[in-house]
């Protein structure tokens, strides 16, 4: 590694040839490095982990919502119509 001020030359492995050819002639064309789309996408990456740590699943963010009174039975009422009435 070498320290250039804010930015450092690193050596990242096992990245896809194909990908990274694709990727210098995008960022060429946009004006940019690779070093500044990887920059970005690491950042957008850290901003979307919850907390900093990594998702285990989609489940993970379910969370419950309340769709108002009159309604705390509707997933039996629909198991009901799908499945049929309870014995």
């Amino acid at each position: 590694m070498y320290d250039n001020g804010d930015n450092m030359d690193i050596t990242i492995r096992d990245i896809d040839d194909d990908i990274y050819r694709q990727a210098k002639a995008r960022a060429a064309l946009l004006g940019t490095t690779v070093g500044r789309v990887v920059s970005q996408a690491l950042e957008r990456w850290l901003e979307d982990e919850p907390s900093g740590r990594a998702r285990r699943g989609l489940a993970e963010n379910l969370r419950p919502v309340r769709f108002g009174k009159g309604t705390e039975h509707s997933s039996e009422r629909i198991d009901e119509l799908a499945y049929g009435a309870k014995q």
